[in-house]
């Protein structure tokens, strides 16, 4: 059976490879270890995965039939999610604004890269860190400066109440420490 009966074609593969947008008038801020992560993983990607992809992927391509060829469809599927992530990377990193939180001078209110703690209507105490869209790591306690706590949060000084738009309504925070 013919490759063009069996798959996609790389070409359409290739179509949702454009880069999320960000909203409107938004900049890409990032933290200088942020945009060290983005440097680091691209590359990995580039110098260390993608070359070995390619060499598995040239070696099955030697073994004959490539039709039923598990590690030649693997392997051109990953280098076609690889390149796609390196295009992403590179976008993201050449619109990059790198804000270093370390050179604020008002450390009085919540700006970029604030650690903030503060405790929520319902008295429980969270502590989040304010950073850029890509390097946010919910897992870790870091948010986007475009999230909905994020933007409550900017400008305010400890001991300010806050108001969040949840998706269950609006809630209350109250801003107790700040560290940059």
């Amino acid at each position: 059976m013919s490759k063009a009966f069996t798959k996609e074609t790389e070409a359409e593969a290739d179509f949702d490879d454009e880069i999320p947008a960000l909203p409107a008038g938004i900049k890409n801020y990032i933290t200088p270890d942020g945009f060290r992560r983005l440097e680091d993983e691209f590359a990995q990607l580039q110098q260390i995965e993608r070359p070995k992809i390619v060499e598995t992927v040239a070696w099955a391509a030697g073994n004959g039939d490539r039709s039923e060829n598990g590690d030649y469809i693997y392997g051109k599927r990953r280098l076609r999610e690889i390149d796609r992530r390196l295009r992403f990377l590179r976008k993201r990193m050449e619109i990059a604004e790198i804000v270093d939180p370390a050179r604020q001078k008002n450390r009085e209110q919540v700006y970029f890269g604030a650690t903030v703690t503060y405790r929520t209507g319902h008295g429980d105490e969270k502590t989040v860190r304010i950073v850029g869209i890509d390097e946010a790591r919910s897992e870790l306690g870091e948010i986007s400066w475009i999230s909905p706590v994020a933007k409550a949060l900017l400008k305010a000084a400890e001991g300010d109440t806050v108001e969040v738009r949840t998706p269950k309504g609006i809630e209350r925070i109250e801003v107790l420490r700040i560290g940059y």
